[in-house]
């Protein structure tokens, strides 16, 4: 008797199901579904934000700039404008003046120094302290002067850096070789029959080369034009009696104007 009612509960139970809807078996054991533990779905692992794409920032090629800029100097005024504008240089955010040239532009002889001093970069001018008042004595034993009145005995002052570097450091090479298309340039737009290297610094800009104790007072050739490397005037102050070779080499070229 027990068995014939679990058979028709069982019935009643199936025909209960089907006026529900229930259409297919899933599976042969039934299932309470209200007694299952609701599952949480695993979180997903933090991830970081995806950056936006970086740009990279263009190259900038200061040597390949300042000879743009250099070559589009067509006089020496203009070339002065183009140097100031120049920003590629952190000397020029340290000093105090920009310090391009004195002297005779039409000159015979160009001098070509280091960098200004603390007294160049105070008053804007080349060799004017105490290695520029030698520098003068030494012009007029040979009656020559960057005041004086006659091309064939004026000088024409310039450095390779128009910007004093702190502490009256030696330029680097970098700083060199961005600021020579200027000086290369002014070379060429000043024209004189002679230049005059003092020192190691334009030695090296415009010959690749230092050991001014070696090469002083021989004549070789830069850009096109004859040049005698000398000793620079602040080294005949630490040096004294390196002023007999200075001399000699001043009047090789006074020899060689006369000449």
């Amino acid at each position: 008797m027990e068995s014939d009612r679990t058979y028709w509960a069982d019935c009643a139970a199936l025909e209960w199901q089907v006026e529900l809807g229930v259409t297919d078996a899933i599976g042969d054991d039934p299932l309470d579904r209200y007694q299952l533990e609701t599952k949480k779905p695993a979180p997903k692992p933090a991830t970081a934000p995806t950056p936006p794409p970086t740009l990279m920032a263009e190259e900038v090629d200061p040597v390949a700039i300042a000879r743009t800029m250099a070559s589009k100097a067509g006089d020496l005024q203009t070339l002065a404008s183009v140097m100031q504008a120049y920003e590629h240089c952190e000397l020029k955010k340290g000093a105090r003046s920009f310090v391009f040239c004195d002297g005779q532009p039409e000159a015979r002889v160009m001098i070509v120094g280091e960098a200004p001093g603390r007294d160049e970069d105070r008053m804007g001018k080349p060799f004017v302290g105490r290695a520029g008042q030698l520098l003068d004595r030494m012009l007029e034993a040979i009656n020559m002067g960057r005041a004086h009145d006659d091309p064939a005995r004026a000088v024409y002052i310039t450095n390779v850096l128009p910007w004093r570097p702190p502490s009256n450091r030696t330029p680097d090479k970098a700083e060199i070789a961005m600021l020579l298309p200027f000086l290369e340039r002014h070379i060429a737009l000043a024209d004189s029959n002679l230049l005059i290297l003092m020192g190691n610094t334009p030695c090296q800009a415009l010959m690749g080369r230092t050991g001014i104790t070696r090469m002083r007072g021989q004549w070789t050739e830069v850009l096109g034009k004859p040049t005698l490397p000398m000793f620079h005037p602040a080294y005949l102050l630490r040096n004294p009696i390196a002023k007999r070779k200075a001399w000699a080499d001043l009047l090789d070229l006074n020899a060689r104007l006369r000449g």
